[in-house]
């Protein structure tokens, strides 16, 4: 089933310039304050990449992966970092979205967990996060942005004090999965041309292969041959050859 992604031409207050993060107590009576941190996360592993092209013609590229990095800044936010995200990028337009789960890997105690929605847009996202913090019995609701690629992951990250923002629309539809295409061709008849590189019967003119040419051993112009061949980077190349002298 497609996304068709459309940019929109508003800013979403959640994800506005002015970022933050504020980590509060589960009783919202308790107290709150403002946490912020900056992280990275480029190593990229179990990348799973998906493309084909909607209804009105874009290119659709949906990716599932994981990535590693460090975040640094307050306690709560410092620490060895995983982001396990799926993305939905429109590759032609360039805008997107992306989501999944922010995990920091805090010296001691319990990580911090947070699960984050964003919208991206040539090649930078922003968002919003919302979670657990590393501190007993706190959450964290943060504004989130980062510059990120599926291949490439996240750089210049910000949790609070982030940049940017955007808004994609998102609509119901189908997409075309794109397919390898394989194209064959086949020729039987008279030899009109032959050599190491090269052989023509009844008109269809396929490149030899090098593991191929001792087949053309004792073919010659006006003999009789069945050739079968396959496009293969932009040309007909020889399959297989029989033959028999006119």
């Amino acid at each position: 089933m497609k996304l068709t992604l459309a940019l929109a031409a508003v800013t979403v207050a959640a994800f506005g310039a002015a970022g933050l993060a504020v980590a509060k107590g589960l009783n919202d009576s308790r107290t709150a304050h403002a946490v912020g941190g900056t992280f990275a996360a480029t190593t990229a592993s179990r990348v799973e990449t998906r493309t084909c092209t909607t209804d009105d013609g874009k290119t659709l590229v949906t990716t599932t992966g994981t990535y590693t990095g460090a975040s640094s800044g307050d306690a709560d936010l410092t620490g060895a970092a995983t982001l396990r995200t799926r993305s939905a990028i429109n590759t032609t337009d360039d805008v997107g979205v992306v989501n999944g789960t922010l995990r920091i890997d805090v010296a001691s105690g319990r990580d911090t967990v947070a699960g984050f929605d964003s919208v991206y847009t040539g090649g930078k996202l922003a968002g919003l996060a919302s979670g657990r913090a590393h501190q007993p019995a706190a959450r964290l609701v943060a504004n989130v942005s980062a510059g990120f690629s599926p291949t490439g992951g996240f750089t210049d990250g910000k949790i609070g004090s982030s940049t940017g923002g955007a808004a994609v629309e998102l609509a119901p539809g189908r997409c075309r999965v794109q397919a390898t295409v394989k194209e064959r061709s086949e020729a039987r008849g008279i030899v009109s041309a032959v050599s190491a590189g090269s052989i023509t019967v009844a008109g269809l003119t396929c490149a030899v292969p090098a593991e191929l040419q001792s087949r053309l051993n004792g073919v010659a112009v006006n003999s009789r041959a069945e050739i079968h061949c396959r496009l293969q980077n932009g040309a007909n190349t020889l399959t297989s050859i029989s033959h028999k002298r006119k």
